[in-house]
């Protein structure tokens, strides 16, 4: 009964649905980042502009759609603006009447990182894959696949970057390649059932999943040596 729910869902809806999640949990990732290098609202707001767009920008000049949805409709933009300075002013009075960030504070700053950052990546992946499937080159499952993880992890690449951090996708809790996990499901589910919103759903389920997994029992992919 559910997947019969699911499946008969406007599409468009759905998908709408799915930008506008992914849009504000990768704007407050890319805001959490800007504050904890003590950016100024204005640093603030374009590190999360380009964390929640950036992915999507990529993924459509992969395409050769251009310019970038992001340039030819600012509502995305607009949400992770307000998004990010919701986020900037929330932080800004807890901090009013405090010199020093407590340790409890802090890791409480890093779990909301990560998981609007997981529930970013999920978003995105999945919406890059359908993307990619509505395209011409839908029977290439390499490049469909790469549009979902590109999506996924662009933004945050450019959050990285920008912030002076090494890129979150290279050395910790398995991202990339829970990113590469959904967009695989996304496009093998969509196969099979021909319902883009299970396959989606499906997909995100499996980034999420794989993201809290990494994170609880601190899996890690192999590195040359330890520090």
């Amino acid at each position: 009964m559910k997947t019969y729910i699911i499946a008969s869902m406007d599409t468009g809806l759905f998908i709408l649905i799915t930008d506008i999640i992914g849009t504000v949990a990768f704007a407050v990732s890319g805001a959490m980042a800007g504050i904890r290098k003590k950016m100024d609202i204005f640093g603030v707001n374009i590190l999360a502009l380009l964390t929640a767009t950036g992915g999507g920008i990529i993924r459509d000049l992969v395409m050769g759609s251009t310019p970038p949805a992001a340039f030819r409709n600012p509502f995305f933009v607009i949400i992770a603006a307000i998004a990010a300075n919701i986020t900037f002013i929330f932080v800004w009075w807890q901090h009013k009447n405090k010199k020093n960030v407590s340790d409890k504070t802090r890791a409480i700053y890093d779990k909301i990182f990560f998981w609007f950052d997981t529930v970013g990546l999920a978003a995105f992946t999945a919406d890059g894959v359908h993307t990619g499937l509505l395209g011409s080159h839908a029977s290439n499952a390499f490049l469909v696949i790469f549009l979902g993880v590109v999506t996924g992890v662009g933004g945050g690449v450019l959050r990285d970057v920008l912030s002076l951090e090494m890129p979150y996708i290279f050395v910790k809790h398995i991202y990339a390649c829970a990113s590469i996990v959904g967009a695989a499901a996304v496009y093998i589910v969509y196969n099979v059932t021909g319902s883009p919103e299970v396959a989606m759903l499906v997909g995100f389920f499996f980034v999420c999943a794989i993201r809290f997994c990494a994170a609880h029992y601190g899996w890690n992919l192999p590195k040359a040596y330890k520090d």
